[in-house]
């Protein structure tokens, strides 16, 4: 993508309504903007970051068995009136009547509808297990939307809905989620610690929050050292294996937030050069709630004996939008964010330091031509402005690769290759950069 052709309104200063580190790189790398409280309009930077992120969603979902569905943002009052949460949610739901006076709402979540999908659709138990997902738009009419998409009105997640016929096959669909989860994280660069979560009312022990590490968290984590240096990614995982043991592995080493830590328990079980002590920001949450809506709304198959059991239940959250600002607030420096290269809306930026002049024009068009034709995603800053301005956008932009090429380099047959999360920088030949480049 040339820079001339594209849409990158960029700001140069601070903008004074963003509060946290995120929200403010993402207003001044031209990612997102404001439409109305706690409402954001995506622009083309900000939401090639949030397709990338969807996609590493949607592969680790599909990895693990998951079945992609696509449910409405709006829903009838009546199915929440089923579940019994219609009048206990409060005004966080929006809540619509249509013009033939049907009480309709904007769905803040989606356990009463794939419920009723379920139910009008699956019989026997024969046809269990299944794990149904959805990534979609939801909205939660927060009283005080902040801190930008961290904690907007309305934000894209990855929800899905396992149905199983007993306890049992319940957990094993729990810990394929569960391992999905730390899969999902480790391939967006992200140190992800599974948190012991309180499963409220229901009970149970089959409860975990994810939260991801940055110096900006609004939770305080505890936790042993392996939950962090661990490498989920190095392992071969067979989601149609028994998972017990690994995630048992996991679960066996503590891990809290502030509300469900036990100090005198950490410092026994754990010895000190292991204790790990930060900040976290959930982007997750796997929840088994066995029968609370299937009893509710009458989801029931025959079982082996030919009698109604109502079916077991997990619900499986990813906040997809808040991952964007999540990401930020644990990759960034004093000059803009820094992309992990899975996740960056290009990898590379290729700046032409002199814009016009015929040798610098035609080594950029052919570095940019070969990178483009071997699958490289480039933005190429093809503009008149000043070279110090170039390097403040690719910096604030946080592309992992930056691509100089000036009329000294090109002079001498080479080009210079500066790596963001590090800031070292080489001179290469433009063939060895487009090798380096295409792997």
């Amino acid at each position: 993508m040339r820079l001339s052709a594209y849409f990158l309104p960029t700001l140069k200063e601070n903008p004074a309504e963003a509060q946290v580190v995120s929200h403010r790189l993402m207003l001044r790398a031209g990612m997102i903007k404001q439409t109305s409280a706690g409402i954001y309009t995506w622009l083309p930077l900000g939401l090639r970051v949030l397709r990338k992120i969807e996609n590493i969603v949607r592969e680790e979902q599909n990895r693990a068995g998951a079945i992609e569905v696509l449910m409405p943002t709006i829903q009838p009052a009546d199915l929440w009136r089923e579940s019994g949460r219609y009048d206990d949610y409060g005004k966080e739901m929006l809540r619509i009547v249509d013009r033939h006076e049907r009480e309709m709402l904007f769905g803040p979540t989606a356990e009463e509808v794939i419920t009723d999908v379920f139910r009008h659709t699956i019989r026997s138990y024969k046809d269990l297990p299944i794990n149904l997902y959805n990534i979609q738009w939801k909205f939660r009419d927060e009283i005080r939307p902040r801190f930008g998409i961290m904690r907007g009105r309305e934000f894209l997640m990855k929800d899905a809905y396992s149905f199983d016929l007993d306890a049992a096959g319940a957990r094993r669909t729990y810990n394929k989620m569960f391992v999905a989860y730390l899969r999902t994280f480790a391939r967006m660069g992200l140190k992800a610690v599974p948190l012991r979560a309180d499963t409220g009312p229901i009970g149970g022990d089959m409860s975990h929050e994810f939260a991801i590490l940055a110096d900006t968290g609004e939770t305080e984590v505890h936790c042993h050292r392996d939950c962090v240096e661990y490498d989920i990614l190095s392992e071969d995982v067979d989601f149609n294996a028994d998972l017990e043991d690994r995630v048992g592995y996991w679960t066996s080493l503590y891990a809290a937030a502030d509300e469900m830590h036990d100090p005198a328990m950490f410092e026994k079980g754990v010895p000190e050069d292991m204790r790990v002590n930060a900040r976290g920001i959930e982007v997750g949450h796997i929840f088994f709630f066995g029968t609370k809506y299937s009893e509710a709304m009458g989801a029931q198959v025959a079982g082996p004996d030919g009698e109604p059991v109502s079916v077991e239940m997990g619900s499986y959250g990813i906040g997809v939008s808040r991952l964007v600002a999540g990401i930020i607030e644990a990759s960034h420096d004093d000059d803009g964010i820094i992309w992990p290269a899975s996740v960056a809306p290009f990898m590379a930026g290729l700046i032409n330091l002199k814009s016009g002049d015929g040798a610098c024009d035609a080594a950029c068009d052919d570095i940019y031509r070969k990178l483009s034709a071997a699958g490289v995603e480039v933005l190429y800053d093809d503009t008149e402005g000043r070279a110090g301005v170039k390097f403040s956008t690719m910096d604030l932009i946080g592309l992992p690769w930056q691509i100089i090429v000036g009329p000294r380099g090109v002079k001498s047959g080479v080009v210079e290759l500066k790596n963001r999360a590090t800031g070292e920088r080489e001179e290469l030949s433009p063939e060895s950069l487009v090798s380096r480049l295409t792997g």
